[in-house]
């Protein structure tokens, strides 16, 4: 009794664990996404392993192609779009710095220009100066010249007119000393010794010259 007991018990489970895979059986059947939901239990069962999806072995192919797409996409947005622009604004501005330039050296020669012209008449200047003082000092040296030769002239003319009456002066001089000798001598002895003949003493006057 006993062991028909346990036979009894130990046949229980089993029969549950056959009814249990008839009905999984018949739900695979009935439910058209039993499948996937059983092929979705066993990559989460994968997943859940600890291998990160982007290092997982089989996404790699799925990884390229997005990566291929991405990179395609990328090339033909900078090459339609941001490197027109990008190439545009650096034209502008290599414009822009060339148009400086040009600027910067024109005013460099328009400056080159003004400053030899501002040396051109500063030597000209200097040259035009010793120029005129060369001439002034030309025209003063001859002026002097020509007012020292008359000054020259009219002092000689007065020297030999001076010259001329001391000479006559002197003549007229000489020809009145006899008489103002004979006259002082006639003075000087008719003090002493009385009167005397004007005669007498023009005689001894001339006798002493003599």
């Amino acid at each position: 009794m006993v062991t028909q007991a346990y036979a009894q018990e130990a046949e229980t489970p089993a029969a549950e664990h056959a009814v249990d895979a008839a009905h999984g059986t018949d739900a695979a059947h009935g439910d058209p996404t039993a499948d996937t939901h059983a092929t979705t239990e066993a990559h989460g069962g994968d997943h859940g392993s600890g291998v990160f999806p982007p290092f997982d072995p089989a996404t790699f192919p799925s990884q390229l192609v997005w990566l291929a797409i991405t990179f395609a996409a990328l090339y033909v947005l900078l090459s339609k779009v941001a490197l027109p622009r990008i190439g545009g604004i650096l034209e502008n501005r290599k414009a822009l710095i060339d148009a400086d330039l040009a600027a910067a050296d024109a005013d460099r020669q328009k400056t080159d220009a003004a400053i030899a012209a501002y040396e051109k008449a500063l030597a000209d200047a200097k040259s035009n100066a010793q120029g005129i003082a060369n001439q002034t000092r030309d025209a003063i040296q001859a002026d002097l010249a020509v007012k020292r030769t008359a000054v020259e002239a009219d002092l000689s003319a007065k020297v030999t007119a001076a010259e001329a009456r001391i000479a006559q002066t002197k003549a007229e001089a000489l020809t009145h000393v006899d008489e103002i000798a004979a006259e002082t001598a006639q003075a000087v002895v008719g003090q002493i010794v009385g009167d005397v003949s004007a005669d007498s003493v023009r005689a001894a006057v001339a006798k002493v010259k003599g």
